[in-house]
């Protein structure tokens, strides 16, 4: 593909799939999403554990989370947010970069409401034949959507908003 990449812990995350950028993070599309519209906001720096961030990118992440989460819950038609990270590997962290999940919730979507934990625990573990695993193709045109939100152009360069958080 064409364009920037961004390091994603041991990942290479295609431009194609961001839709925000901050000044410090990025916002992009989950490859397999618990439920529809769940994201993952993360800092640009690669940085294993929540904290080694600086308080410069702690605010920067959680002012892009806000932001975005209003977003992705009037989009996706949510009533509530469920917002987590998982801050190492016992607490179910699989890639090796800080990172929010954001993800739209509606009355009923789980049989119980605490199972979003345990389906989050599961998500991105083995890929597999799994149908909920999305392309690069399927990815692009979400956060071409999302982008339209926040007047990010993915093309070329990647989004900015020029927001500056202090």
């Amino acid at each position: 593909m064409a364009g920037p990449s961004f390091k994603f812990g041991q990942h290479v995350l295609q431009a194609s799939c961001v839709f925000f950028k901050s000044r410090l993070s990025i916002g992009f599309v989950n490859r397999k999403p618990v439920v529809p519209g769940h994201v993952l906001v993360s800092p640009l720096r690669v940085v294993e554990r929540f904290g080694e961030l600086s308080s410069e990118e702690v605010a920067d992440l959680f002012m892009a989370t806000q932001t975005i989460s209003g977003v992705v819950e009037k989009h996706f038609q949510g009533t509530s947010l469920t917002i987590a990270i998982q801050d190492g590997p016992e607490a179910g962290q699989t890639v090796k970069h800080v990172h929010v999940h954001i993800l739209p919730r509606r009355s009923g979507d789980f049989p119980q409401n605490d199972d979003v934990y345990e389906a989050l625990a599961k998500h991105d573990k083995e890929m597999g034949e799994d149908p909920r695993w999305r392309t690069e193709e399927e990815m692009a045109e979400e956060a071409s959507v999302l982008a339209k939100y926040f007047n990010c152009q993915i093309d070329g360069e990647p989004p900015s908003l020029g927001l500056q958080f202090r």
